[in-house]
């Protein structure tokens, strides 16, 4: 039975109760619902603890899909405990690294408002992130932080829509991934709408986001890369140009 994914309709719900559905032999726990974020889309899984009744923890080190996106596997550290099947726990993400990337995943799409060029590849970090464009301008990182900086202070609304799976196929268009398509199958697909009725953004994706752009906080291109005749990577750091080491 498909997982109850309730990051999908609320970003910010921390903590939650679930049962436990399956075990797998690497120590993985299946729940029927959850609000732990598993990587997927250049995001990096949500960390975090399981707690039983008894108020033992059980730490975990990852959250990944299964074999398909509608199974999520908790991963926990070596030599923690497993419950057992049918047993009621309370989840609890580290919250203060989720909304880290949260913040970043939104400045990722931020920048490819002020860069408008096919993505051809991101990363999601909690330190620095990377978005990869299919271009060959060449382009003043400084001119890029002093736009992307423009949308946080303008404080935009930040949102999602739902499509159906029909909807997206309907209107490729609406993908900049040049490479990664989004996710069909689960009936469903969100939009990150950026903006009073998508007035700044609109793409499909799964991450999570802030619900408003100046959540993101200081940030600025550290570095812009050359990977390639066609193809420039821009790093996203946190903090004021210069604050890196």
């Amino acid at each position: 039975m498909p997982v109850e994914t309730l990051y999908r309709d609320d970003f910010y719900l921390s903590t939650a109760e679930a049962v436990v559905t399956a075990l797998h032999e690497d120590g993985g726990i299946e729940l029927d619902r959850t609000c732990f974020y598993a990587t997927s889309g250049g995001q990096p899984g949500d960390t975090g603890f399981l707690e039983r009744a008894d108020g033992t923890k059980i730490a975990l080190g990852q959250t990944r899909h299964g074999a398909t996106k509608d199974i999520v596997i908790h991963v926990p550290l070596e030599g923690e405990q497993q419950p057992l099947v049918g047993e009621k726990l309370v989840l609890h993400i580290d919250w203060q690294r989720r909304y880290r990337l949260m913040r970043m995943h939104t400045a990722c799409h931020l920048l490819s408002v002020v860069c408008p060029y096919p993505i051809t590849g991101a990363a999601v970090g909690e330190e620095e992130s990377r978005v990869d464009f299919d271009m060959s301008e060449t382009i003043d990182k400084d001119e890029v932080t002093a736009k992307l900086m423009e949308l946080v202070h303008q404080n935009h609304p930040a949102y999602v829509q739902w499509i159906t799976d029909e909807e997206l196929i309907a209107n490729p268009g609406i993908v900049k991934s040049k490479n990664v398509r989004p996710p069909l199958g689960l009936g469903r697909v969100s939009l990150v709408c950026i903006g009073e009725n998508s007035s700044v953004d609109s793409q499909p994706c799964g991450g999570t986001h802030v619900s408003e752009t100046q959540e993101v906080g200081a940030i600025h291109i550290a570095k812009i890369e050359k990977k390639g005749k066609e193809n420039r990577r821009f790093r996203i750091r946190f903090g004021e140009p210069g604050a890196e080491v």
